[in-house]
């Protein structure tokens, strides 16, 4: 039987950003299992579509996640990324601010 998991490695990894604003890529890459310059195009990838906006934080990256955005998918458009964080994401810290871009 060959496994497989309900969420996306780019869905793992904006819960990831969402857990922990100030993660770093090689700590994402091991959590899904693949190499860095993979960690690396996903983060790009979400950064792309808008979804992560990512800020310079001395030698570190910042994430900000927008969580104002529609899901891609077609069935649940009508939910926000932001909605699925809250229900998947347990974080003490506030929740991220709106950015508009």
């Amino acid at each position: 039987m060959s496994e497989w998991s309900f969420l996306t490695n780019h869905a793992k990894a904006l819960l990831f950003i969402a857990h922990d604003p100030n993660a770093r890529l090689r700590d994402l890459a091991v959590l899904l299992g693949v190499t860095e310059r993979s960690a690396y195009g996903i983060v790009a990838d979400l950064t792309e579509a808008g979804y992560v906006v990512k800020e310079k934080d001395g030698r570190r990256n910042r994430y900000h996640i927008q969580t104002h955005l529609p899901l891609r998918d077609s069935i649940s458009e009508e939910h926000t990324i932001g909605e699925v964080v809250d229900l998947l994401v347990h974080t003490k810290q506030p929740k991220q601010t709106r950015r508009r871009a």
